[in-house]
């Protein structure tokens, strides 16, 4: 499956997937990366890859309609048949959303519809499950729609939160979580696996 990684920063989701191809276990092809930070570390691993690499920006053009049809004449010119979010900041435009519905996948570091949300990103989510004090945070693996954080969840893994915990604590479990994880998702999409029906995303594998 043709796969464009969409990454704002570091990148350690998008590593771990090069890491997940370069062993085979992984059946994906990664055609292009798109970033919309110029100094984002993905960038250096894209290329350390050999991955074509595109600093697409909203600031870069006067309307929403410019800044899609820019993404949209990417995605097509490789032949995107996948778009994983891999730590990115930005909201997608519905012409994208529309154009690949259920195939467009995010990774979010808490159990949705728990600490989810606008705003609910990066070290928010792990400082908002710390003063709720949840017992439990993970990951959830979904697909993309309009609203944040909102799609059909595909993959749900816990992850316990401990008395001792700080928010970068949790934070380095639920990433290491993640990094096992989200590769499982993308590889069962890749192999027909995965298949909506409304809300419910129903898994042909029997291994999850």
């Amino acid at each position: 499956m043709r796969c464009a990684i969409f990454a704002s920063g570091g990148g350690s989701n998008f590593q771990a997937l090069i890491d997940k191809k370069t062993s085979g276990r992984l059946r994906a092809d990664f055609v292009l990366m798109i970033g919309n930070n110029s100094k984002a570390k993905a960038f250096d691993r894209a290329r350390e890859n050999n991955i074509p690499a595109l600093h697409i920006a909203p600031s870069h053009f006067d309307t929403e309609e410019l800044y899609a049809d820019k993404l949209g004449a990417a995605l097509k010119e490789v032949d995107t048949q996948l778009i994983i979010l891999a730590g990115y900041m930005k909201k997608l435009p519905s012409s994208i959303i529309t154009q690949y519905r259920n195939r467009i996948v995010n990774i979010h570091p808490a159990l949705l519809p728990a600490f989810g949300g606008k705003g609910m990103y990066g070290m928010n989510v792990h400082k908002a499950v710390l003063e709720y004090g949840a017992k439990l945070s993970g990951i959830t693996v979904h697909f993309v729609d309009e609203e944040y954080d909102q799609g059909p969840v595909i993959m749900q893994k816990s992850v316990p939160v401990l008395d001792g915990d700080d928010p970068q604590a949790l934070a380095d479990r639920v990433l290491a979580a993640e990094h096992e994880n989200y590769w499982q998702a993308i590889e069962a999409i890749a192999q027909g696996k995965i298949r909506v029906d409304g809300r419910r995303v129903i898994w042909t594998a029997s291994n999850v």
